[in-house]
């Protein structure tokens, strides 16, 4: 932006800058806006960055997106700023997101209310004019923000299922004999689990947040900026699936140890810096497309501003009542979090442990199991039941509870329909059922019901989410009564119930039907005290 602007007397090459009560009523504003947020639930996405490989990249988030507005000092400079009273509209949609948060615990909303009221903020100050230029830079910052827990378990099974299936097509290339099932390969002397931490979110997040600041700095045509942002995906995705090929090639010849510790762990950061190296590789071929020949150091502007020079015409900013009446907005808003407790409990439901739940339930005979702590690590719940039942006819039916006493804090069912495949099964049909005749009868019972394959072996699968005398079956209409329920009944435990039955070779869907319908209905006679109502 090179032209000049002209001032409200007429004169050229005028430049603004901020009067010293703007920078201070901002940052001890900015200031109070994080303290008072940061045990509400700012903490959380903080120790999110901390605790996660996937979002390690969010420390250096807030930190870039301030560099970014930096850079455009020289620009900002030459805007005379009218203020929106806009930005007090955008700053009580985020308040109301905060206050919406703070009330059901569930801090995702605090989170994105927390950036959009930072953006109205700006907006009354700057107003579109000024904001057009920053836009970027603050968009960015929803980048630092975890995906809420269902979204995120989603993409992790579907990026497992497609660099396991890419891994083992690298591995073939060296003509090695492997058989994938799922997420499982099998090298025949050793077996390649992709798990959550290999599926590619770790580098997933931090190369499209890179991909975004690289296309920022771009200048080209649009459409290619566009591009190389939207790309950093398969890109992410084939290079990941790449070095789980590797792996299985280097394990094959050199043993198991090559896909642990350390070595594990340095290919991952190798993985990364050429996801890089293939970003950068790709613009420079795009910059001589259609372009004027120009080398990649000349079409990637990064620039730093400059100082002005002591002949120039300099003015303050003067500040328009749309900040001061957000800035009010904005200290009402805090005045309620602090009066607010920062740890609002969920009520307490009393329930028996599933350690005590019977073994006998009519005719079937139940054998107990457990789940490995590092499936527990990953599922974070709170109590649960592993039972394999029996009956007479040696018929059997696995049963298996997750309950969790408080979903609000990020922890979040792990739904069966993204788990099963990733064990090899193919969900051959899948349907929602309505069981009649359960407890007193007074509403059906609505399960999903999903028939699955592994080579000649068939399943019979039923779950639901059972949630406050709900028998939910999809996955975001629970979060929504997490959310609801969170807000009107201050509790937000639900359960996961889910029902296996292998099939016979001579049985079909419909017999194994009859034996899960058979079996929950003598379940809803112990349920309710293990996962109340």
């Amino acid at each position: 932006m090179s032209a000049t602007i002209q001032d409200v007397d007429g004169e050229k090459d005028v430049f603004w800058k901020e009067s010293s009560l703007f920078l201070i009523s901002f940052s001890v504003l900015t200031a109070l806006f994080v303290v008072v947020l940061y045990p509400h639930g700012l903490g959380l996405m903080v120790d999110k960055w901390f605790e996660t490989e996937e979002y390690s990249h969010g420390i250096m988030i807030p930190f870039v997106s301030a560099f970014l507005i930096w850079q455009k000092k020289n620009i900002l400079e030459r805007i005379p700023f009218s203020g929106s009273w806009a930005g007090a509209g955008v700053v009580l949609v985020g308040a109301i997101l905060i206050l919406l948060g703070n009330i059901s615990t569930l801090t995702i909303f605090i989170h994105y209310g927390f950036v959009i009221t930072l953006g109205g903020l700006f907006l009354a100050y700057m107003g579109w004019r000024g904001l057009k230029e920053i836009l970027v830079p603050l968009f960015l910052l929803f980048l630092a923000i975890p995906l809420p827990g269902v979204i995120s378990q989603d993409i992790s099974q579907t990026l497992q299922l497609i660099s396991s299936s890419l891994g083992v097509w690298v591995i073939r290339l060296f003509n090695i004999s492997v058989y994938l099932e799922g997420n499982v390969i099998d090298l025949g002397t050793y077996k390649l689990q992709v798990v959550e931490a290999c599926s590619g979110l770790r580098y997933l997040f931090p190369l499209m947040t890179l991909g975004l600041i690289a296309a920022y700095f771009y200048k080209v045509a649009f459409w290619k900026r566009v591009f190389v942002f939207l790309s950093s995906i398969p890109i992410t995705i084939v290079m990941n699936s790449f070095r789980i090929g590797v792996i299985g090639v280097l394990v094959e010849y050199w043993g198991q140890s090559m896909a642990e510790g350390f070595l594990h762990d340095f290919e991952g950061w190798v993985v990364f810096m050429a996801c890089t190296g293939v970003l950068v590789l790709e613009m420079w071929v795009l910059a001589k497309i259609g372009g004027d020949g120009r080398p990649l150091s000349q079409v990637f502007g990064l620039t730093l501003p400059t100082s002005l020079s002591d002949d120039v015409r300099v003015r303050q900013r003067p500040i328009s009542k749309a900040y001061w009446t957000t800035t009010v907005i904005l200290l009402l808003v805090m005045a309620g979090l602090v009066i607010s407790p920062a740890e609002r409990e969920d009520v307490k439901i009393a329930r028996k442990k599933f350690s005590d739940f019977p073994m006998m339930i009519g005719d079937w005979q139940g054998k107990p199991g457990r789940i490995e702590q590092i499936y527990l690590d990953v599922l974070k719940l709170d109590d649960y039941l592993m039972v394999d039942y029996a009956n007479q006819h040696e018929q059997v039916v696995n049963l298996y509870i997750a309950y969790y006493a408080s979903q609000s804090k990020g922890n979040s069912i792990h739904s069966p329909r993204a788990c099963l495949p990733g064990g090899g099964w193919q969900i051959r049909e899948f349907s929602q059922k309505e069981i009649v005749g359960i407890g007193d009868g007074s509403q059906p019972l609505r399960v999903n019901r999903a028939g699955i394959q592994l080579g000649e072996s068939r399943q019979l699968t039923y779950y639901w989410f059972q949630m406050h005398g709900r028998s939910i079956t999809n996955e975001y209409l629970l979060k929504w009564y997490i959310f609801a329920d969170a807000l009107t009944l201050n509790k937000t435990d639900g359960a996961l119930i889910r029902l296996i039955t292998p099939l016979r070779p001579d049985e079909s869907f419909e017999d194994a039907d009859n034996r899960l319908i058979s079996f929950i209905k003598s379940l809803s006679e112990y349920r309710n005290d293990y996962v109340p109502d």
